[in-house]
């Protein structure tokens, strides 16, 4: 095999190892930010519970003025009564009364609602911050644990970099490049075998007289459909990766 092609597996072998590292961090990383999210957002709920609390206490004040002024009225109809000359006016204040204590009787009703509903948004609020508490606590030890694995990472990440540091530069500088834009543009694989004349990276069939051309490996080759460099990969070595 053409001793670039053989650099280039190499290389591509070094890379998706380095971005095996890196997804490794990325996913610890993530759930990091998840925890982090899951207290915010705890957070948040707990302060529309004070709103709603706050906007409940100022309805109930609201209420409560509202009996003052009902009871006020009440009693000035009572003592108006004592002073009416005839039937209608007497029926009039009656009339007033009646509807002045009907509607204590739905504020009382309201209140009793609120004082239930501020009880209830109390307790949301307390299990709230016992939950935030308890996340914070594991999120103090995830982060403490995420920052040792990434440190291993990151020493496995610098021993297989320099290798790739070694490998690199040993290939032409048109071939590298082509190489690196093939992994940026086919999320991260450049270089890949045929088996049975189909290129395993889009799946597309090559053409018999390319396949031939791939397996002697004199020069690279490139898959017609998607670019990627192929190579040619013994039957046995791809039994044993099935494997």
């Amino acid at each position: 095999m053409n001793e670039e092609i053989t650099k280039l597996i190499d290389l591509q072998a070094i890379d998706s190892e380095i971005d095996g590292f890196d997804q490794e961090i990325q996913t610890m990383e993530q759930e990091i930010t998840a925890l982090e999210q899951s207290i915010a957002d705890r957070e948040n709920k707990i302060s529309l519970c004070r709103e709603e609390t706050e906007q409940l206490d100022r309805q109930q004040r609201e209420l409560k003025t509202g009996m003052e002024e009902s009871f006020a009225r009440i009693k000035d109809r009572q003592n108006k009564m004592m002073q009416v000359q005839t039937s209608r006016e007497h029926q009039a204040l009656l009339k007033e009364i009646e509807e002045n204590k009907k509607m204590i009787k739905t504020q009382e009703d309201r209140i009793l609602q609120i004082i239930e509903q501020v009880e209830q948004l109390g307790q949301d609020a307390a299990e709230l911050e016992k939950q935030i508490a308890e996340e914070k606590e594991l999120l103090l030890g995830k982060k403490e644990e995420v920052k040792k694995a990434v440190n291993k990472i990151n020493s496995r990440k610098t021993a297989v970099l320099g290798k790739r540091e070694a490998l690199a530069p040993a290939l032409r500088p048109n071939t590298l490049q082509r190489y690196t834009m093939l992994r940026e543009k086919r999320n991260g694989t450049a270089v890949v075998p045929t088996r049975n004349g189909v290129c395993q990276g889009c799946f597309m069939t090559i053409p018999p007289q390319q396949e031939n051309e791939v397996r002697k490996g004199e020069k690279l080759s490139f898959c017609p459909t998607c670019q990627r460099i192929l190579y040619y990969l013994e039957e046995e070595e791809a039994e044993s990766l099935d494997a």
